[in-house]
């Protein structure tokens, strides 16, 4: 299964339907959001992509309540760190990387994910760390995003 992963859209809806579009095309099935939707209104390109949604909470997203919302049906949105399993992978997914060498120590993860920093990242698991960086583009001009095979546990970063 190969899942996209962003972060950091700062309700940049053209970046969003871009990226949105292309895992479309590449048969991208689930996409994980590592926060900072920030408005509400960045459901609409998830609604009209269709791929399927898990993400977290950023300090920048405000009005959580009616992001929920606007997102039901959609997909989830979680107050993080969230631990799911995917694929038989053991997944973290976060904002904001404050418990991220903790995380690493505990050898309980195969795949960590977060954002807030707007740079991307990957190391060499295991347990495989991935930032996609910011989707947003606003503060450092680079609009990019993360995608990884769950089957070889391989990612890449890449840009819009």
């Amino acid at each position: 299964m190969f899942i996209g992963i962003i972060s950091d859209t700062h309700d940049n809806l053209t970046n969003l339907r871009k990226v949105l579009g292309t895992f479309r095309k590449e048969g991208v099935e689930l996409v994980l959001h590592a926060g900072d939707f920030v408005s509400p209104f960045t459901a609409e390109p998830f609604r009209e992509a269709g791929p399927r949604l898990i993400g977290v909470f950023g300090n920048n997203d405000g009005d959580k309540l009616y992001l929920r919302e606007r997102f039901h049906g959609i997909g989830e949105l979680h107050h993080g760190p969230h631990e799911l399993e995917l694929s038989g992978r053991k997944i973290v997914l976060m904002h904001e990387p404050r418990a991220l060498e903790a995380l690493v120590a505990s050898g309980r993860y195969e795949l960590l994910i977060y954002g807030h920093t707007h740079r991307p990242e990957i190391r060499a698991g295991p347990p495989l760390v991935v930032n996609p960086g910011e989707l947003g583009g606003w503060l450092t001009g680079r609009a990019t995003y993360a995608v990884v095979d769950l089957r070889t546990l391989r990612a890449e970063i890449l840009e819009l």
